[in-house]
């Protein structure tokens, strides 16, 4: 027999009786209010005659992912807070509320309070979780958008490819892949400075600002560059997948033409990445080069305001895979020493460098640390050396989940713009090592000052301060 009953701030879930108990949990699943319907089974021993009462207390608002309504926080003439329920949030934006029997009559009608930030809600831990927290169904439409835009960017190398296989694998499209084929194999489109197949609208697309809303990333400006000036701008750390540099300084999600008129910033990347079908076009819409050398200079040696180069600028991730392998959450870590690569190419061309840090972009993602896996960095290293790429072990969030998947957390980006470092041009094709020493040592210094003046805004939950490896 079975008796059901309304609770206001929980729900007891009967042990020996499957149907209430399956009733209980869709609800939960798809997200009920605190005064859910409770059942109690009540079972007849035959052998001994007595009554026995079996049942289970489940505490709603210690469900994760899930923001109860509680009725007592809402007054009767709020039309704002009419719906049942709460905008359904991740762990790290709940919303926390009292439970109502232990509530004076005053406190009832307080409004909800937000939790804290969240990199106070999701402590750095690479320890995996013990249970895997699902997101709820009810989801704001502004929040779906912003995991579409970020499972876009994420997979689309990962979808170009079997797409383009299934192209080659329907004879009706032999005409179009076989021309498309040649083309890429002797394209110079990635290397040769022209910006041919750049595009403003691509890189002004709404689904940027979802992508940028994602986490959320923002761009600060602290000095004003030049129109009439050539610039590289070092981004630092690397990270795991650069979505600081991406969001920055691949898109104008950020308004980097606002902030910086007249300059066309051009990301850099793996000049492997442009032969790959497919995805060579998404990177060369979004105005991405590649990081050879040759292709630096074009860049910012044609075009331009005086078609040389005035107004142009590069965005290069200095660290690179090495430094990819020391993005643990928390930290700082940059690899810089002995790489004056970027610094050789200012003095031919007579760009300025630009330091700039993305703060949180260690944070997006967890990674096994190398000195607990030795034999797993050293396959690390291994790969990277003969391959010039490296195969980072990492753990991210599902788009249904919050503990397991390739999406970044939701963690703030903040990505902070230095002052320039005036380089001149160089006279003759032999460079002062002297001179290279002293803009090194300048760029370090103001990567140095960047941080000093940032940290405790932007990383007030820092496990170091930031180091400069060898």
């Amino acid at each position: 027999m079975h008796r059901f009953r309304f609770s206001r701030d929980f729900i007891r879930v009967p042990r020996c009786s499957p149907l209430p108990t399956f009733r209980a949990s869709l609800l939960l699943i798809l997200g009920s209010p605190s005064h859910l319907l409770s059942s109690t089974t009540t079972t007849a021993s035959t052998t001994s005659g007595h009554r026995h009462t079996s049942s289970l207390t489940i505490e709603p608002n210690n469900m994760p992912g899930l923001a109860l309504y509680d009725p007592s926080t809402i007054t009767p003439h709020d039309p704002t807070r009419s719906s049942a329920y709460f905008e359904p949030t991740e762990p790290s934006e709940r919303i926390e509320t009292t439970p109502t029997d232990t509530m004076s009559t005053t406190e009832k009608h307080k409004p909800a309070q937000r939790a804290p930030s969240p990199q106070k809600d999701l402590p750095f831990d690479d320890k995996p979780p013990k249970a895997i927290r699902f997101a709820p169904l009810r989801v704001p439409l502004r929040r779906r958008k912003q995991t579409l835009a970020v499972l876009v960017h994420c997979s689309w190398l990962i979808t170009s490819i079997p797409l383009f296989f299934f192209c080659c694998a329907v004879p009706l499209l032999w005409p179009l892949v076989i021309p498309y084929v040649l083309i890429m194999l002797v394209s110079s489109a990635s290397t040769n400075g022209k910006l041919f197949w750049r595009s403003e609208r691509f890189r002004s697309l709404i689904l940027w600002t979802w992508f940028a809303d994602y986490f959320p990333a923002r761009l600060h400006k602290t000095a004003d560059l030049p129109a009439d000036r050539k610039y590289i701008f070092g981004y630092h750390p690397h990270g795991i997948i650069s979505h600081g540099a991406w969001v920055a300084f691949g898109t104008d999600a950020l308004g980097f033409s606002k902030k910086f008129p007249g300059i066309t910033n051009s990301l850099l990347t793996l000049d492997s990445n442009f032969h790959i079908p497919f995805y060579r076009e998404y990177l060369l819409l979004a105005g991405m080069c590649s990081v050879a050398r040759e292709s630096i200079v074009n860049v910012l040696s044609r075009g331009g305001k005086d078609n040389s180069g005035a107004g142009r600028a590069v965005t290069i991730v200095i660290g690179g895979a090495r430094e990819s392998l020391q993005a643990q959450p928390g930290t700082m870590r940059l690899v810089l020493h002995g790489r004056a690569g970027f610094i050789k190419v200012a003095m031919a061309t007579g760009a300025d460098l630009v330091p700039v840090l993305g703060f949180g972009e260690v944070d997006l993602y967890e990674q096994l640390k190398g000195d607990d896996f030795p034999l797993l960095h050293r396959f690390q290293m291994h790969v990277l050396k003969v391959y010039k790429f490296t195969l980072p072990f990492m753990r991210g969030r599902g788009v249904f989940n919050y503990d397991y998947g390739l999406m970044p957390y939701r963690r703030p980006l903040n990505i902070v713009v230095g002052r320039p470092i005036k380089v001149s041009k160089a006279t003759s094709d032999t460079l002062d090592p002297v001179e290279v020493d002293r803009l090194h040592g300048l760029y370090v210094a103001e990567l140095q000052r960047i941080w000093e003046a940032y940290k405790d805004v932007y990383m007030p939950d820092r496990t170091e301060e930031m180091q400069i490896l060898p």
